[in-house]
C-alpha cells in the first residue's frame, strides 16, 4: 500500500529530503523498493515530473538505485562504496590494466629524500603550534604554480587531491548544491560529491577537456560549482587545450559566484602545456598532487587558491589532522628540488604506450582516446559485454561504469604499463570484444 511509505511533499526537493529522513529513521531499509513514480505522485498530488526529479537527486545522492523493471529501491550499501566496487576481479594469469596505477618503473626513489627530511627532523622537530606547511615546499609549489600561470594565492597542503578537493567543497556549499563534475568523470569524486549531500550536474567531455555549452547549461542551472581536470583527465585521458580554456574562461566570467575547482594530478607525468582557468570567479581553488608522478603512497597535494578559500580550508584543517607530516612534506620538497622525476621523459614514455594502443585500435576500426596521462577510453556499445570478452581473452579492463553519469558506455585502459609486444595482442582482442573488425582491416 502507498500509504505505508513514509513519503511526503511538494516539491522536488522536499519528496527527496522525506525519503532520505525515513532512510535515515530506519522506516525506510536497505533494498525495499519505492513505489513507483506515477502512483506516487497521485498520492502526493504532484506532477509525474516532480517526483521523477525527487528520484533523479536521490539517484545522484547514492540513496536509491535503478532495479531495471522492478523500478527503485533503496540502496543496499552506502553510496560512499558504490564505484569503487564496480570493478573487475582478475584471475590469476589475466593481464591486468584495470587499476590506473602509474608504472613503478617510473617513480623516483623515496628512500634519500625521506633520510634527508627525516635528519632534518631530528635537528628540528616539527611540534604542536608550528607553521603546518613546509617553506621549503611552499616556495617550490608556488615557484612552478607561477610559471604555470596559476594566479598568486596562499599555499596550503592536503592529504591528496581528493581531501584536498573535499576541503574546498565543505568549505564554501551546503547539503542540496549542485556541483558540476565531468561525465565520464574521476570515479573518487563521483562518489565523494554526493557522500556530502550535494547534488552532480555532469558535463560532456572530449579530448580538450569540459565543453563550454555543457558547463553553461550547469551554472545557468544552478551549479554553485565546477570541478575542471585540467590535465591527464580520468578516464578520458583530455588536457585542456588553449582555445578551450579562453572559451571556458568566457563561461565563468558571466558567472563570477562559481566555486572553481581545478585537479591537476598530472603534473609530473604530461608534456602539454597548463592552461589554468582560475581568475575569473571569486573564489577558486587549484590542486596538485604528488601521486602519479612521484607515488600514490606520499598521499600529498599542494593547494593554493583565493584568500578566503585558503583561510577556511586551513582553518577546518587545524580542528582536524592539524597538518599533513612535515617529514613526507620535507621528503616531497627533496624531490622536485633534486629534480628526482624527468618529466619530460615520463610523459614520453607513457604517451608512446597511449599512441601505439591508440593507432593499433584506429587500424582496426576501433574508435579510442587518450591524449595526456596513464589512460585510454574506448567508448563500447554493451560495456559489459566488453569487459566480460576481453577478461575471457586475457585482459583485465576498468568497466566505464565507474566514471560515468549520463555518458555513453565505454572501458578504461590503463597503458602504464603496457609493453610494446603487448599492444597488437590488445588491440585485437579488444576489436574483437566490441565487434570492430570489418572486411579488409589490417591487423598490423
Amino acid at each position: 500500500m502507498l500509504e505505508d511509505y513514509p513519503i511526503s511533499g511538494r516539491r522536488a526537493a522536499e519528496i527527496s529530503a522525506s525519503v532520505e529522513r525515513a532512510v535515515g529513521s530506519g522506516h525506510l531499509e536497505p533494498g525495499q523498493h519505492l513505489p513507483p513514480m506515477r502512483e506516487l505522485a497521485e498520492r502526493l498530488g504532484v506532477n509525474p515530473n516532480t517526483v521523477a526529479a525527487a528520484y533523479r537527486t536521490l539517484r545522484e545522492r547514492g540513496v536509491i538505485e535503478t532495479a531495471g523493471r522492478r523500478g527503485s529501491r533503496i540502496r543496499a550499501k552506502p553510496a560512499t562504496t558504490g564505484r569503487e566496487e564496480i570493478r573487475v576481479d582478475v584471475p590469476e594469469g589475466v593481464r591486468d590494466l584495470s587499476d590506473g596505477n602509474p608504472d613503478p618503473a617510473l617513480l623516483p626513489s623515496l628512500a634519500a629524500a625521506f633520510a634527508a627530511a627525516a635528519e632534518r627532523g631530528d635537528r628540528e622537530p616539527v611540534l604542536y603550534g608550528a607553521a603546518p606547511v613546509d617553506p621549503e615546499l611552499a616556495r617550490l609549489a608556488r615557484a612552478d604554480l607561477d610559471a604555470g600561470g596559476v594566479p598568486d594565492g596562499p599555499v596550503a597542503v592536503a592529504s591528496g587531491s581528493l581531501d584536498a578537493i573535499e576541503r574546498v567543497l565543505t568549505a564554501h556549499l551546503k547539503p542540496g548544491d549542485t556541483v558540476a563534475v565531468e561525465d565520464p568523470g574521476w570515479g573518487g569524486l563521483l562518489d565523494l560529491v554526493p557522500a556530502l549531500g550535494l547534488r552532480t550536474r555532469p558535463v560532456g567531455v572530449d579530448g580538450d577537456g569540459p565543453l563550454p555549452d555543457a558547463v553553461r547549461a550547469a551554472l545557468a542551472g544552478g551549479a554553485r560549482a565546477l570541478i575542471v581536470t585540467d590535465r591527464a583527465q580520468n578516464p578520458t585521458g583530455a588536457a585542456v587545450s588553449g582555445a578551450r580554456a579562453r572559451a571556458l574562461r568566457s563561461v565563468l566570467l558571466e558567472y563570477p559566484e562559481t566555486l572553481l575547482v581545478e585537479d591537476d594530478h598530472g603534473h609530473g607525468i604530461v608534456d602539454l602545456p597548463l592552461h589554468p582557468l582560475a581568475g575569473g570567479t571569486r573564489h577558486w581553488a587549484f590542486v596538485r598532487s604528488a601521486a602519479k608522478a612521484y607515488g600514490p603512497d606520499l598521499r600529498l597535494a599542494v593547494l593554493t587558491g583565493d584568500a578566503e578559500t585558503l583561510d577556511r580550508v586551513r582553518g577546518r584543517q587545524r580542528l582536524g589532522p592539524g597538518w599533513v607530516s612535515r617529514i613526507t612534506q620535507g621528503a616531497v620538497a627533496r624531490l622536485w628540488a633534486v629534480g628526482a622525476v624527468d618529466a619530460r621523459a615520463v610523459a614520453a614514455a607513457y604517451g608512446r604506450r597511449r599512441d601505439a594502443l591508440i593507432a593499433a585500435l584506429a587500424r582496426r576500426g576501433v574508435p579510442a582516446q587518450g591524449r595526456s596521462g596513464l589512460n585510454v577510453w574506448i567508448p563500447v556499445p554493451d560495456e559489459t559485454g566488453a569487459v566480460a570478452r576481453l577478461l575471457h581473452s586475457g585482459w583485465a579492463v576498468a568497466p566505464g561504469a565507474r566514471f560515468r553519469l549520463d555518458a555513453p558506455p565505454g572501458i578504461r585502459v590503463t597503458v602504464s604499463t603496457l609493453t610494446e609486444a603487448e599492444t597488437g595482442p590488445l588491440a585485437d582482442a579488444t576489436a574483437s570484444a566490441v565487434g570492430g573488425w570489418g572486411p579488409g582491416r589490417s591487423r598490423v
